[in-house]
């Protein structure tokens, strides 16, 4: 089977020809996420003890079921298969969408997802090192004089990605409002003239994201009021360069 070729800026194509194209890359997407999660079962044990070392103390999982310790490390390898299989999936969205833009927005697109992509590792990393602990710290230990705590695996395995995934996503905002701004959809002055609305908007977002203890949502809200801030900051330096290469292209 051929890889689907990438169509040039409003190459002409005929339905059935765009619908081959999809099929094709949702192919690729699932031999992508399969191959992930054949390499993330190889390593599984090795995944479930890097989530573990959040934990405080030398807690371990408990299971309550004959299946469960199967189905909890099959759910680590599948979320380890579409880690590892995400820049091909995002790969092939784009080049499947790419065709509709424009080229000189196409490679300020690019950038933004490399940046977005930069971003989001940024969020997991903060998330294992600083949110997770904090959020587990306080679970664990809140009110330990009058339960006896246990930690079930499909229960943990579960909040564990969903906080790391949500932390990522929170440190995508800055990408997503320069991407916005880049494209003329908003500007850095509206965004300025809306600050506390947005301030409003982000705490709610924030509250709103996985977590059901104040911890997890402190670790959430912060970055994304800080990130908020400086995506205005950041969206100002993105106009002004884009001014500058207007100019300079009027010049010649």
């Amino acid at each position: 089977m051929r890889l689907p070729r990438r169509l040039a800026h409003e190459e002409g194509a005929e339905l059935v020809d765009h619908l081959g194209e999809l099929r094709a890359r949702l192919f690729v997407c699932l031999i992508a996420v399969s191959a992930g999660f054949v390499a993330g079962y190889v390593v599984h044990a090795r995944l479930v003890e890097l989530l573990l070392a959040p934990l405080p103390g030398d807690r371990k999982l408990v299971t309550f079921g004959v299946a469960e310790p199967f189905i909890t490390s099959m759910q680590v390898s599948l979320a380890a298969g579409f880690a590892i299989a995400l820049p091909i999936v995002l790969w092939q969205i784009w080049s499947f969408l790419a065709p509709a833009v424009q080229p000189h927005l196409q490679r300020a697109i690019a950038g933004c997802v490399a940046f977005a992509t930069l971003l989001f590792v940024g969020g997991v990393a903060f998330s294992y090192r600083v949110a997770l602990p904090a959020a587990l710290k306080f679970l664990t230990t809140y009110d330990h004089s009058i339960y006896d705590i246990q930690i079930r695996a499909r229960d943990y395995v579960s909040f564990a990605v969903a906080v790391l995934v949500a932390v990522g996503i929170v440190f995508e905002l800055p990408a997503v409002i320069v991407t916005l701004v880049r494209l003329g959809i908003v500007s850095s002055k509206t965004l300025r003239r809306k600050r506390r609305l947005g301030y409003v908007v982000v705490a709610a977002l924030a509250v709103a994201l996985p977590g059901v203890d104040p911890v997890t949502t402190v670790f959430e809200m912060v970055p994304l009021l800080v990130l908020f801030e400086a995506s205005i900051w950041l969206s100002v330096a993105v106009e002004r360069r884009a001014r500058s290469r207007r100019v300079a292209e009027l010049a010649v």
